[in-house]
């Protein structure tokens, strides 16, 4: 058996949650279904690190049950109140009316994907 030209470059091990995840007890991971996001680097079956702890800032990507239904997009904060923007084309801007009902379950932190 020889050794591995790597061997002088090997690193501790390394732990994904300790890069990704911020606040432990707040994040939960959800699978991507659809391509309203492709915009934002976000694809069909794409594994997203969310975080439940951080208020979502204007423009943050965010999961949200909007009148019972989950969806991803961009939180805007405009004049008219709230736009749940989509990424990409073919896919519709949502502009939440004072009639609906929102609920932001958290802010989203990464994608990850298959290359």
């Amino acid at each position: 058996m020889f050794p591995s030209p790597a061997d002088d470059f090997a690193v501790a091990r390394l732990s994904l949650d300790e890069h990704l995840i911020e606040h432990r007890e707040a994040t939960f991971f959800v699978r991507v279904q659809g391509h309203a996001m492709t915009g934002f680097g976000i694809h069909d079956g794409d594994l997203l690190v969310v975080d439940r702890a951080l208020d979502p800032a204007d423009r943050s990507v965010v999961v949200t049950v909007i009148d019972g239904a989950f969806t991803v997009r961009q939180l805007c904060r405009i004049p008219d109140g709230i736009l749940l923007r989509a990424g990409s084309a073919g896919h519709r801007d949502i502009l939440v009316s004072g009639d609906q009902e929102l609920t932001v379950w958290g802010v989203v932190r990464w994608s990850i994907h298959r290359v």
